[in-house]
C-alpha cells in the first residue's frame, strides 16, 4: 500500500475506487466497507484509494468541545488498511478551511481533479464539506456531470454489524476491552517505548516495564490491571502478561501509569518499543492498607491473568 500525507503527493491511477472516513479503529463496520471497496476495484481492474483526514476533524471543529481520544494512531491505521489489501492512503491535513469546502468543489476538486474518481463506495449516512452538506444524494446528484459511479453501501448492511467507534471508546473507558475487541475485530492495543520506572515492581516481586504512549491523542483504557499479550519488536512471539493502568493509589501516586509484567520473561527491553494486546479485564483499580496486601492481590492477578490467556 502507498501511503501519501497529502493530497498533492498522490498521482492519478487508472480506474480509482475510492471511499472516504476517518475510518479510527478500522473496526468490522468499516471492513465491510473496505471489502467492498477493494472487491470493486478488482472487478474494473481499478485500484482502491482511501481519503481520510488527521487530526480528526472534531478536534478541528470542535476543540474546545472534544477531548477526543482515538482507538488507533495515524500509523496504526495505515498498518490495519494495509492488511486488508487497500492500494493506496491518503492522509489529508485536516483544517477549517478543507472543513468549509461546499458539496461540489469537494466533489469537483478533490475527488475528480486530485484523485481522478471512477467510482465511489460510500456508507448511506456519510457526510463531508461545509456543514456536513455533502451526503449520498449529493453525489449522485453529480455523478453524471464529473463522470464517476456511486455505490452505496446499504442502511442495512451497516446495521448488520451495529458497531461505531464512539462505542469502541467507551467500552474502553470502561475497561470492557472484551466488547472493544468484539467491535474491533481484533485485540486493542498500545504501542509505546519502555521507559524508566521507580523500580517498585522489582521490589515487589513483578517487575514492570513502564511504557511512554508518544502519541498524546491515543486513547488509554480505563483503569484497572488487564490480562494482555505482549510483543517484542524483534519477533512475532506473544508473551503472556498482565498490565496496570493507574496512579498506583497504594503509595500515593501522582501520574497515570501504564506498567505491563511479562509472565515468565527476564530481559531488558529498556528503550526498546512494544505493543501490548488487551485481552481481558481482571480488576479495578484498587487502594491498599499496606504493601503485603498488595503483593498477595497482584500474585491473585497473576493466576487470574494466565487462566484468561490459556
Amino acid at each position: 500500500m502507498k501511503v501519501y500525507r497529502h493530497l498533492d503527493e498522490f498521482q492519478k491511477v487508472e480506474n480509482a475506487v475510492v471511499t472516504i472516513g476517518t475510518f479510527d479503529g478500522v473496526h468490522v463496520g468499516h471492513r465491510k466497507i473496505i471489502s467492498r471497496l477493494t472487491e470493486v476495484a478488482n472487478e474494473i481492474k481499478g485500484e482502491s484509494v482511501i481519503l481520510t483526514f488527521f487530526p480528526h476533524p472534531r478536534m478541528i471543529i470542535n476543540p474546545e468541545q472534544e477531548n477526543l481520544k482515538l482507538i488507533t494512531t495515524i500509523n496504526e491505521k495505515a498498518a490495519l488498511l494495509e492488511q486488508l489489501g487497500v492500494d493506496h492512503l491518503i492522509i489529508t491535513p485536516f483544517t477549517r478551511d478543507f472543513s468549509n469546502l461546499s458539496a461540489e468543489t469537494y466533489i469537483s476538486k478533490i475527488l475528480v481533479e486530485k484523485i481522478g474518481i471512477s467510482k465511489i463506495v460510500i456508507g448511506y449516512d456519510h457526510h463531508f464539506g461545509k456543514d456536513r452538506q455533502g451526503n449520498l444524494s449529493a453525489l449522485q446528484k453529480f455523478a453524471t456531470e464529473y463522470g464517476y459511479e456511486v455505490e452505496e453501501i446499504p442502511e442495512q448492511d451497516i446495521h448488520d454489524v451495529a458497531v461505531s467507534s464512539t462505542q469502541i471508546r467507551n467500552a474502553l473507558l470502561k475497561g470492557d476491552v472484551q466488547t472493544a475487541n468484539d467491535f474491533l475485530g481484533y485485540p486493542f492495543s498500545l504501542f509505546g517505548q519502555v521507559i524508566k520506572g521507580d523500580q517498585l515492581g522489582r521490589t515487589l516481586g513483578f517487575p514492570t516495564a513502564n511504557l511512554l504512549i508518544e502519541e498524546n491523542y491515543k486513547l488509554i483504557p480505563g483503569d484497572g490491571i488487564y490480562a494482555v499479550r505482549v510483543r517484542l519488536p524483534e519477533n512475532s512471539k506473544a508473551y503472556k502478561g498482565m498490565a496496570y493502568i493507574g496512579n498506583r493509589p497504594t503509595i500515593n501516586g501522582m501520574s497515570r501509569n501504564i506498567e505491563v509484567n511479562i509472565f515468565d520473561f527476564d530481559q531488558d527491553i529498556y528503550r526498546q518499543y512494544i505493543t501490548i494486546e488487551f485481552i481481558h479485564f481482571i480488576r479495578g483499580d484498587i487502594r491498599f492498607d499496606n504493601i503485603e496486601a498488595l503483593k498477595l492481590q497482584i500474585s491473585s492477578d497473576k493466576q487470574s491473568g494466565l487462566k484468561l490467556l490459556s
